[in-house]
């Protein structure tokens, strides 16, 4: 009797983490590793995440979609539900961790529906726990914004050498490695009233 295919998806939050472990798991749980579906870098609150959509998209009828964990599915209980309820009208078995969700059976109901609001209070707390951190790097100074392309006597310097009329915009913008924009702005924030305080001193002794 044909059982359909196996499929498994993994998810990590940030560019920098890694699947393997999740791989694995899937593998050890019976997915080929040419039908594993990933997203890195990607939250579990959006639902228009490119690998979900195509593991989703591959899954037939018969087939059994695998994830390590149901956070990895989504981290909101609505978004687990959907998704579970999707996959059961067009029957599709969604295993996780090892242990196949039966939507007929209410203790497996319960545990899905513990397990989708564990995900969601996770995620809640996690985003408590950002705008805290960035609260607190604020309160502290922290936060203070991209750093200056120039230091203020790099800028002195840039103007100095524009007020002097040696160097071109495109030749500065060179010089500074820096774009046409800055050279712009740092120019503005020295009008040619104060050319004098800045001119660079004439190697003729003029």
């Amino acid at each position: 009797m044909e059982t359909g295919w196996v499929l498994g998806y993994a998810r990590v939050s940030t560019a920098g983490q890694d699947l393997t472990a999740q791989t694995d798991a899937l593998m050890a749980l019976g997915v080929p590793a040419d039908r594993v579906f990933t997203d890195k870098g990607m939250t579990g609150t959006r639902r228009d995440r490119p690998g979900l959509t195509s593991v989703l998209a591959a899954c037939r009828p018969g087939d059994t979609l695998v994830v390590t964990k149901l956070d990895r599915l989504a981290r909101s209980l609505r978004d687990a539900t959907d998704i579970a309820e999707e996959l059961t009208r067009r029957q599709v078995r969604l295993n996780i961790g090892g242990a196949i969700y039966d939507p007929t059976d209410p203790v497996g109901r319960l545990l899905f529906n513990v397990l989708g609001m564990v995900a969601e209070f996770e995620a809640d707390l996690i985003r408590a726990r950002t705008r805290e951190g960035m609260a607190v790097a604020k309160a502290r100074g922290k936060l203070k914004g991209r750093k200056p392309k120039l230091s203020p006597a790099q800028e002195r310097h840039l103007v100095a050498l524009h007020r002097a009329g040696d160097h071109s915009i495109a030749e500065l913008v060179e010089l500074f490695g820096i774009g046409r924009a800055t050279v712009y702005r740092a120019l503005d924030r020295h009008p040619a009233a104060v050319a004098g305080e800045l001119a660079l001193p004439r190697v003729d002794g003029q």
